[in-house]
């Protein structure tokens, strides 16, 4: 399915994207933006999202919505805001998150439990206040965008690979629960993608990293990255792999020896 193919496919559509005001969750916006979707677009800085919409296929249609994925008061909030000015969700786009570069050593237990926050119980809360409205709907689409490290698990990003990892199962079993009721739930595995993630990494004291990644700066383009999950989405699949020759890679082997992936991780240079 090409771009041209897929144009207008989601006219009418309301698509929520959290963590839509830099990176992926921008990519995904422009996207779904040149699809016909209206996009609204989260985060906690609404001057940039405000910039994302500019630049977004007519501007005009989509709307800012700013908020903290942590805080439940400000995501029930949001979510009755969505409601008040779409009338629908139809894609909720779960990528709000922090990554973490960092031994468990190392990891202070205020910084493991900030990460888990935002990765994984912030997700499944603004998904279960949305859960009724798609009920009532009788169909939508969870997205969560969890991560190859989700997968596999690798050094300096313990507690990161938990989240994502957490995530994931527990998407599991709301696909299994909301499936007789027009629900669909895909989880998306990212490889290295060029965002600024790395530098947003947490170290052990929960300071930002700042600075970027090799392995980051080597990877896929954000563009290319939401081409290859929105496709994928619109064939309705539900476990999405997208990043370079070597995530694929070790995804597979870790199906096949997990003994084999994890002692090539060991020998790995992964920070």
């Amino acid at each position: 399915m090409t771009q041209e193919s897929m144009q207008n496919t989601l006219e009418h559509q309301v698509v929520w994207i959290t963590g839509a005001s830099s990176g992926i969750g921008e990519a995904l916006a422009t996207v779904f933006a040149n699809l016909g979707a209206k996009v609204v677009l989260s985060a906690r800085r609404k001057d940039e999202l405000e910039r994302v919409r500019s630049q977004l296929n007519q501007p005009e249609r989509h709307v800012c919505i700013a908020f903290d994925v942590t805080q439940a008061d400000q995501a029930q909030q949001a979510l009755e805001e969505v409601i008040a000015k779409c009338q629908r969700i139809d894609f909720l786009i779960n990528n709000a998150g922090l990554s973490q570069r960092a031994l468990i050593a190392d990891t202070l237990m205020d910084t493991e439990r900030r990460i888990m926050d935002i990765d994984y119980f912030a997700q499944i809360h603004l998904t279960k206040l949305a859960l009724p409205y798609f009920v009532q709907q009788g169909a939508g689409h969870v997205v969560f965008i969890s991560s190859v490290a989700g997968l596999l698990g690798t050094q300096y990003r313990a507690s990161y690979s938990a989240a994502k990892g957490a995530i994931h199962m527990w998407a599991n079993s709301l696909r299994a629960e909301y499936a007789e009721k027009g629900l669909s739930v895909s989880v998306v595995f990212p490889g290295f993608v060029k965002t600024n993630v790395s530098f947003n990494a947490l170290n052990g004291a929960g300071q930002a990293q700042a600075h970027q990644d090799d392995a980051i700066e080597n990877g896929l383009e954000a563009d290319d990255f939401a081409q290859k999950v929105v496709k994928a989405l619109l064939g309705n699949q539900e476990y999405i792999v997208v990043g370079g020759l070597k995530e694929k890679l070790g995804v597979a082997i870790s199906r096949i020896s997990p003994k084999l992936m994890y002692k090539m991780i060991r020998k790995s240079k992964v920070k």
